[in-house]
């Protein structure tokens, strides 16, 4: 089975979704695809997956990799979003990180690993969300080819769209193997921070404060 041009066709840019989630025939045609023309790569640089014991097979089993674990949030449905009602009406800052992170940069396909962090202002009237949907929703946006700029903002808007907090904050940070393994081979240890605020979080001062050293002292005691 091949993979339909014109179901490829809707797709949007690499860190978007398409319009609907592969069914499995979609999926295991996509990955067929995928494998056909990883093989013409392989050719091209000269590497034998047919004979070689290290490389048999590798084609598929990365073509497999991409659309079922590496780009799977593009393919699939966001996470259901459980939640609770209100009852005592909590109105304050709620923080929960480091959640682990693990992304593929869209310049050069090469892994981002880090830690995001979530605040949430709740409203009083409204709803609050299960605490491991948090990890779900920083999953599945990361799980596309990614910048990180764009990343935080998704997740950010994600949570505003759905939950309708009164704010938002998310604050990522990561090490970037595309700069520590390639090009200027930076430091391991070296990371890129990305911090993106919703609603009331971003129009007060006091409460980005607060955010950001419930952040610190999350990361710290990781």
């Amino acid at each position: 089975m091949s993979f339909s041009i014109h179901r490829l066709s809707r797709a949007r840019r690499a860190n978007e979704p398409l319009d609907s989630a592969l069914t499995p025939a979609e999926r295991e045609a996509m990955v067929g695809a995928a494998a056909g023309t990883l093989e013409e790569l392989f050719n091209i640089l000269q590497i034998d997956y047919r004979n070689d014991h290290n490389t048999r097979g590798t084609p598929r089993r990365v073509a497999k990799m991409f659309v079922e674990e590496l780009l799977r949030g593009r393919y699939s449905a966001p996470p259901l979003i459980s939640d609770f009602e209100n009852v005592l009406g909590f109105d304050h800052l709620i923080v929960t990180g480091p959640i682990d992170l693990r992304s593929t940069c869209a310049h050069h396909l090469m892994p981002i690993h880090g830690y995001a962090f979530v605040g949430v202002l709740p409203a009083a009237d409204g709803k609050i969300i299960g605490l491991s949907k948090y990890d779900r929703i920083v999953d599945h946006f990361a799980s596309r080819l990614q910048i990180q700029e764009e990343l935080v903002k998704q997740i950010g808007e994600y949570i505003v769209n759905k939950t309708a907090p009164r704010g938002v904050a998310v604050r990522i940070s990561a090490t970037h193997m595309c700069r520590t393994h390639r090009g200027v081979r930076a430091d391991h240890r070296s990371r890129m921070v990305t911090t993106a605020y919703f609603g009331a979080i971003a129009e007060d001062q006091t409460l980005k404060d607060e955010f950001l050293r419930e952040c610190l002292a999350l990361e710290r005691g990781a």
